[in-house]
């Protein structure tokens, strides 16, 4: 499997108040555990379950992922910036592994 990668595109700089589009993309195989392999053996379910983003320690939001989303899924929110600080997102695995990724936010 190829590493796991989270990107997310977040302006640095807006003005207090202004509402901004967040984009996130993780590379993600999201394998459900009802395929087989080539030699007839099942493939361990693998999925991401959770995302969340806090801004400064508050959560702007948190999604339940099921099994029926597809690989490396992509979330788009609008949020508005209260002001400067650094935007923490986290997807959580079924395993535990919990991959992040955090921006910066400049309130201008």
């Amino acid at each position: 499997m190829a590493a796991v990668k989270p990107r997310v595109k977040v302006p640095s700089k807006a003005s207090a108040g202004e509402t901004i589009t967040v984009k996130t993309l993780i590379s993600h195989p999201m394998e459900s555990g009802q395929r087989k392999d080539k030699e007839g053996n099942v493939i361990p379910r693998k999925i991401i379950n959770t995302f969340a983003a806090t801004f400064e320690g508050e959560e702007v939001i948190r999604i339940k992922v099921e099994p029926a989303v597809s690989a490396n899924p992509y979330f788009e929110f609008d949020m508005k910036v209260p002001g400067t600080g650094t935007l923490a997102f986290a997807w959580t695995d079924d395993d535990g592994t919990v991959y992040t990724e955090d921006k910066k936010i400049e309130v201008a």
